[in-house]
């Protein structure tokens, strides 16, 4: 007797038994999570501080295009090449009403109004470039203002329009006389 509970003991499940297991797993599992989609990571919803990083990141983006927002900047395009047209950009858009400012020839800051699109006035307008640089631009809302720089470095949030133009300034005439150690 005592034999006999040894070989209960050891006896495993046979192979038919466990191909029914594996297939009413397999079923439920069909069955429960159909046309259910697991979360994908969501874009990042666009605001001045993450502008350009994110456009940069878009699989839209091949190397040089145009970004313009219009209705108060919640509704935004994108375009690939100046002779394509204007497709709407998809992903979620956080930026609240913008005044745009560029430098003139005497480093003052110049209010950009820009044309119209669709009968609504354009709020925003940058141009990124084959050779990595983009419009250079303050942008002011009503939570600050923010520069936009032209190459590389990370846009940079101030208190004032004044603020961000004085960093501009100075930026630009580190890099104008970059040369002068030579």
């Amino acid at each position: 007797m005592q034999i006999s509970k040894r070989f209960d003991l050891r006896r495993g499940f046979s192979l038919i038994e466990l191909l029914i297991v594996i297939f009413l797993i397999s079923l439920i599992y069909f069955l429960g999570f159909q046309g259910v989609e697991f979360d994908k990571p969501k874009p990042k919803a666009l605001t001045p501080l993450n502008l350009k990083s994110t456009l940069l990141q878009n699989p839209k983006f091949q190397g040089k295009g145009t970004f313009m927002c219009i209705n108060e900047c919640q509704k935004c395009y994108w375009r690939s090449d100046i002779q394509a047209p204007f497709e709407p950009y998809e992903s979620p858009i956080a930026l609240l009403p913008l005044e745009v400012y560029t430098l003139d020839e005497e480093n003052a800051l110049r209010k950009i109004e820009y044309e119209r699109y669709q009968d609504q006035k354009v709020c925003l307008l940058i141009n990124f470039y084959a050779n990595g640089s983009s419009t250079p631009l303050i942008l002011e809302d009503e939570k600050g203002s923010y520069f936009l720089p032209a190459f590389f470095e990370e846009p940079m949030r101030f208190d004032s329009s004044d603020d961000a133009k004085e960093y501009w300034v100075k930026k630009s005439n580190l890099v104008s006389h970059e040369g002068d150690f030579y």
